[in-house]
C-alpha cells in the first residue's frame, strides 16, 4: 500500500526569471520501503523534500502522506501533521547545542506533551538499538559527526512517524560514519518496517535502498530497483547517473563495496 504519493506535482518559483523547479512529477512510496531520490544539482532534490515536508506548497499537483493531504490542513493541524507524521535526518544534524543528546532525541515528544515515562522508555529502547547510551548526557559540541547523526536519526524515530526524510544523511561524515548511518537506517528500515525518502547525491549511500528515483530539471527520468547483490545495484546506479551527466561517475566506476 503506497504510503506516500505525489500526485502531478509541479512547482514554480515566481521572479524576474520564472524558474519551474519540479514538473509534473508522480510517483508512489510504498509502505517499509527505503527510497533514494538522485539527480543532478538543481535537479528538483531539495525542491521535492521541501514540498513532501510541507515546508513548501506544490504550485499544482497533490502530495498526500498516510491518506491525509497537508494543502488541505490549516496552519495548526500542519504544524501537528508534521510533528507526528515526518521524521526529518539532516545533513548538518540540526541539533539543539543547549539541550544534552537525549533532551534533543525526546524533543517531539516533549513538543507533543507526551509523558515523562513513555520518554524515558523510549529513550532507553532507542539508545540500546542505535548505541547511545554512553553520551546521552554530553551535549552536541561534545560529541563526533557520526554520534550527532545517531542522535539526529534517534530524535527522527522517538514519535514513531509514518515517513523519515532524510537530506543527504552522510554529506558530512567520513566514511566509515557514512557506513555506519546507513547501515543503521537500513537495518531501522528492515527491522521497524519504516519506510524512509533520502536525498542523496552519493551512489553508494543509495545503494543501501530498495530503489533509486532519478531525476532530471525537475522530472521523472528513471528508476531502478535493488536485486539480490549490492554491487550489481551500485553499478546500475553509475549507469543511471552517467546517463545523467553526473559529475564524477568515472572516478566510482571501480569501487568495490564494503
Amino acid at each position: 500500500m503506497p504510503i506516500l504519493r505525489i500526485q502531478d506535482v509541479t512547482k514554480v518559483y515566481e521572479g524576474k526569471v520564472t524558474h519551474r523547479a519540479i514538473n509534473q512529477l508522480s510517483f508512489e512510496v510504498m509502505q517499509g520501503e527505503f527510497l533514494a531520490v538522485m539527480g543532478p544539482s538543481g535537479s528538483g532534490k531539495t525542491t521535492l523534500l521541501n514540498l513532501i515536508s510541507t515546508i513548501d506548497k506544490p504550485t499544482s499537483g497533490e502530495i498526500i502522506v498516510n491518506d491525509i493531504m497537508p494543502s488541505k490542513l490549516n496552519k495548526k493541524e500542519l504544524a501537528l501533521f508534521r510533528r507526528r507524521e515526518l521524521g526529518f535526518v539532516f545533513q548538518d544534524f540540526n541539533l539543539l547545542p543547549m539541550l544534552t543528546v537525549e533532551e534533543n532525541i525526546v524533543l517531539p515528544l516533549t513538543l507533543d506533551d507526551k509523558p515523562v515515562s513513555l520518554m524515558e522508555e523510549r529513550v532507553a529502547k532507542l539508545a540500546e538499538k542505535i548505541d547511545l547510551t554512553s553520551f546521552l548526557h554530553k551535549k552536541p559540541n561534545e560529541i563526533s559527526g557520526g554520534q550527532a547523526q545517531r542522535t539526529a536519526i534517534a530524535r527522527a524515530l522517538i514519535h514513531e512517524p509514518t515517513v523519515i526524510l532524510a537530506d543527504e544523511p552522510t554529506g558530512n561524515l567520513d566514511s566509515n560514519n557514512s557506513r555506519e548511518v546507513l547501515e543503521l537506517l537500513s537495518s531501522i528500515n528492515k527491522e521497524r518496517k519504516s519506510t524512509i525518502v533520502m536525498v542523496t547525491h552519493d551512489p553508494i549511500a543509495a545503494s543501501y535502498c530498495d530503489r533509486v528515483l532519478f531525476i532530471k530539471d525537475g522530472e521523472f527520468f528513471n528508476e531502478i530497483y535493488r536485486d539480490d547483490r549490492r554491487q550489481t545495484f551500485f553499478q546500475r546506479i553509475l549507469n543511471v547517473l552517467s546517463l545523467l551527466g553526473g559529475g564524477n561517475v568515472g572516478d566510482l566506476s571501480s569501487i568495490r563495496l564494503p
